[in-house]
């Protein structure tokens, strides 16, 4: 299965790259395929192409915040969590949201 997703908090600096992190962390442990983009004040990082979005199986966003370039994610599932929940407890988040994407097939 393949995963994408953003992080972003209101700085950008602390938050979101940990659940960037604890997400790609997660998902290789658990053998799913994730790239996360972490959005913040730095800019994007780690940015999702076209391509990637298209092959993704659904999306997740870590955050509360406004993201952009959400139109790249048309016609996928989204699924928006906390962020703070996807630091502490990425697996859990990444187990939750795959069933509830095939849940739904």
């Amino acid at each position: 299965m393949k995963i994408v997703g953003i992080s972003a908090c209101p700085a950008g600096l602390a938050h979101t790259p940990m659940a960037a992190k604890a997400l790609e962390k997660a998902g290789a442990s658990l053998g799913y395929d994730i790239k996360m983009e972490q959005q913040g004040s730095m800019g994007q990082v780690n940015t999702i192409t076209e391509e990637e979005a298209k092959a993704a199986d659904f999306v997740i966003i870590a955050s509360g915040q406004k993201i952009s370039g959400m139109e790249r994610f048309d016609g996928k599932p989204v699924i928006r969590v906390d962020i703070t929940t996807c630091i502490k407890a990425p697996e859990a988040v990444i187990k939750k949201c795959v069933k509830a994407v095939e849940s739904k097939k």
